[in-house]
């Protein structure tokens, strides 16, 4: 059985979400992406503390694609340094992951 994996990724703006998002799932490198709602990220950067709002994709992907879902984000992001952690999916219903297999085609 082949390793599902979330990949979570930050965006600055809806419409870099809604490209990016839209990339992924028409290169066929996830099979769904969702997109929160805007959420405030405090964080520390260059020695700063920095605030800004943001909207998370989480990802629905194989494990063996994650070289490429993170070399496209690479690409489309307008981020010096993009978040992109991918996370194990331990459990899941086998319909739902099969589908993100055929939809992914590994």
């Amino acid at each position: 059985m082949p390793e599902y994996i979330f990949v979570l990724c930050s965006c600055g703006s809806e419409g870099e979400a809604e490209e990016i998002a839209a990339q992924l799932v028409s290169q066929r490198l996830a099979a769904c992406v969702s997109i929160s709602a805007p959420v405030r990220s405090i964080y520390r950067w260059e020695g700063k503390v920095e605030s800004a709002q943001e909207w998370v994709l989480t990802i629905k992907t194989l494990s063996t694609r994650f070289d490429e879902v993170s070399e496209a984000i690479h690409e489309l992001h307008s981020y010096e340094l993009p978040e992109i952690v991918a996370l194990t999916v331990a459990e899941g219903s086998r319909p739902y992951l099969r589908w993100i297999s055929e939809s992914v085609h590994a």
